[in-house]
């Protein structure tokens, strides 16, 4: 059990967390969540003594071993395996000391505790672990120097997996894993047997690895029972119910108040008017839970909509040394409205194949055919380490809108989501997931017809990366995703291509298979994280094949006979959407109540404009249902 009483924390004067007090119960599997700089790391730092609290403790069990990823990781000329090896301590000390033990009795005392921490299959453990998160047997031999800096994080991670501690702490882990390795730590904190405490802005690793949520909101802890979507139901309750009970408080408090205020000079009631004020003075005022505005991210339609295919690739190989291809025998498309989502292990070429597309990179053999006067973003997290530090957000836009009045270039930095405090702030005092804003703006400023991201999310809390999801399906043009987040990627994308096995492959499962695929171990690709090459769906030898040509112009003909039924769902969806405005205004309007008592007359005329808008409202629903439901029948064919 893990107990925090009245923990008080401060980092560099900034007060974090205020007498907050959890209990998480032993086994437990919790995730802890809160808005970027909440102060959910300083909790894990406090927790492991890294940092003194200001006021309150926290306790377990004695002889509770504590785990968390290293802050650095390793890179020796160790071999991967060894360094796993070596993370279980104890396992190793039993060895070296039965080596020089000659006590009879110490002796068996040694083998009986190997015996009991499972020490005969550590080799067989460690290398599962490492396999599961992309090592194959060949790299598990290689020395952790020849391994980049996001790979021997793995390591650090697969080290730390290894020693099995008691509670173990993980925060943000899946930065540096792809959508592979996510699925497989998702897999193994669920069946793990200790308690786990992991900090995630993952929705999908909230909703299926844990079983209970810590929320750290206005510098308190909360405990909820379930995953992430249960916990959001819970909350929006608890708001609800909050609400209620201040507007109930708030009509006794100035009931209370009349009454006083009435009667308190009368001598036949003074007792009971005095009563009323003292119990005034006793009614503790409820706190509202103060909701924090999430500013949406906005990608600008494309001024001119390209010709479809908007690329197309003819027996296209691409590599970074001449001769030595990544990737080959491309022979692939992408048309206006495109939502393709790539999948494989990391190295296996997805942003090899992104850079490829975005013209970062030009191919070795084949051809590239682009639609005229074709605009592409394309947006990498390393690039944020190419932002220029010593400048501000403005200075970053006024870069590229040269001659555009201060006001214009303020209010496209505003449309970044960088609030007004920041836009003058320097880059390097930046956060992280203010910078990814920011080059988000900067890479899709001029509109462009083709949005490639490539792990987009990663400095991202969960409501900023729900404010993208709406961005994305929002945005007309074609997206092309590289992320670990499957919650994103089921919820823009309407494509997956597997890049593994040198080359690149439409894959007609869903996520769910995928994730079949992954855990069961068929992978091809490299390593028990590789890339799938293979189709799980395809025909069946008996069936009729039919060429990729046909399949091609099959799926043309079928998205050129659709585009009226998708052009008349978006426009039910701009209806919708002012509708639902129109509605949210007049509500506003109509929650005066002097209104009635001063223009009576107005009162109802809005009353009535507010229920025909919402007669129209769910009209504009039930057909964007059907016709959305026939779209997607339709586009299940393809």
């Amino acid at each position: 059990m893990l107990q925090i009483t009245d923990l008080s924390a401060r980092v560099a004067g900034r007060l974090l967390i205020d007498h907050a007090s959890l209990t998480i119960p032993s086994g437990t599997k919790a995730g802890l969540v809160g808005r970027n700089g909440a102060g959910k790391s300083t909790l894990f730092r406090v927790i492991t003594g890294d940092l003194a609290s200001e006021t309150g403790s926290v306790s377990y069990p004695k002889n509770t071993r504590l785990g968390q990823v290293a802050q650095e990781a390793p890179g020796t000329e160790e071999s991967l395996i060894e360094i796993v090896l070596k993370a279980d301590t104890e396992r190793l000390a039993l060895l070296e000391e039965a080596e020089s033990a000659t006590d009879p009795t110490r002796i068996a005392d040694i083998h009986t505790r190997l015996a009991d921490i499972d020490a005969h299959s550590a080799e067989a453990r460690a290398s599962a672990i490492l396999s599961g998160l992309g090592f194959d047997r060949v790299a598990q031999a290689r020395p952790a120097s020849s391994f980049s800096g996001g790979w021997r994080m793995r390591v650090a991670l697969a080290a730390v997996l290894f020693s099995r501690p008691d509670l173990l702490l993980l925060d943000e882990p899946t930065n540096y894993l792809d959508l592979e390795g996510t699925l497989w730590l998702e897999n193994f904190v669920q069946r793990y047997p200790y308690t786990v405490l992991v900090i995630s802005h993952d929705r999908d690793v909230l909703n299926n690895a844990v079983n209970a949520i810590v929320h750290l909101d206005q510098k308190k802890l909360n405990f909820y029972r379930g995953d992430y979507d249960q916990f959001e139901r819970q909350r929006a309750e608890k708001i609800e119910l909050l609400q209620k009970s201040i507007a109930k408080q708030e009509a006794q408090k100035k009931h209370m108040e009349a009454f006083v205020e009435r009667f308190r000079a009368k001598a036949t009631k003074a007792r009971q008017a005095q009563s009323r004020l003292k119990a005034l003075e006793r009614m503790r005022p409820l706190q509202a839970i103060v909701e924090e505005h999430v500013t949406p991210f906005v990608f600008s339609a494309p001024e001119k909509q390209a010709a479809s295919p908007i690329i197309r690739m003819e027996g296209v190989s691409v590599g970074y040394q001449p001769g030595r291809p990544i990737l080959k025998n491309l022979d692939l498309r992408i048309d206006t409205e495109d939502r393709i989502a790539l999948l494989g292990q990391n190295g296996n070429g997805k942003s090899t194949f992104a850079k490829l597309l975005a013209e970062r990179l030009k191919a070795g053999t084949g051809t590239i055919t682009r639609a005229p006067g074709l605009k592409i973003a394309f947006f990498a997290q390393h690039q944020i380490d190419d932002l220029r530090p010593a400048e501000s957000a403005v200075q970053h836009v006024r870069r590229m809108m040269p001659g555009a009045p201060e006001a214009k270039v303020r209010a496209k930095v505003a449309q970044m989501g960088l609030p007004t405090m920041k836009m003058d702030t320097a880059a390097d005092s930046l956060s992280g997931g203010e910078k990814a804003r920011l080059l988000m703006g900067l890479a899709t400023l001029d509109a462009p017809n083709l949005l490639i991201l490539d792990e987009p999310t990663n400095h991202l809390d969960i409501e900023a990366r729900e404010s993208l999801v709406h961005a994305l399906n929002d945005y007309p043009g074609a997206v092309i995703l590289i992320s670990h987040d499957r919650h994103m990627v089921e919820a823009t994308m309407d494509r997956l291509w597997i890049v593994g096995d040198g080359t690149v492959a439409r894959y007609d499962g869903d996520l769910d298979d995928y994730k079949k695929l992954i855990l069961s171990g068929t992978r091809s690709g490299g390593g028990a994280a590789g890339g799938a090459g293979q189709d799980p769906a395809e025909p069946e030898p008996q069936q009729p094949q039919v060429s990729k040509v046909d399949q091609r112009r099959q799926a043309a003909e079928r998205r050129e006979a659709l585009k009226p039924l998708k052009k008349k769902i978006s426009q039910l969806e701009i209806q919708i959407s002012r509708l639902q405005k129109t509605i949210g205004d007049l509500d506003e309007t109509l929650a005066d109540p002097a209104l009635y008592t001063r223009d009576p007359v107005k009162a109802t005329t809005l009353n009535k404009q507010r229920a025909d808008a919402s007669r129209t409202l769910e009209s504009c629903e039930e057909d964007w249902l059907a016709m959305t439901e026939e779209h997607d029948a339709a586009m299940g064919a393809d």
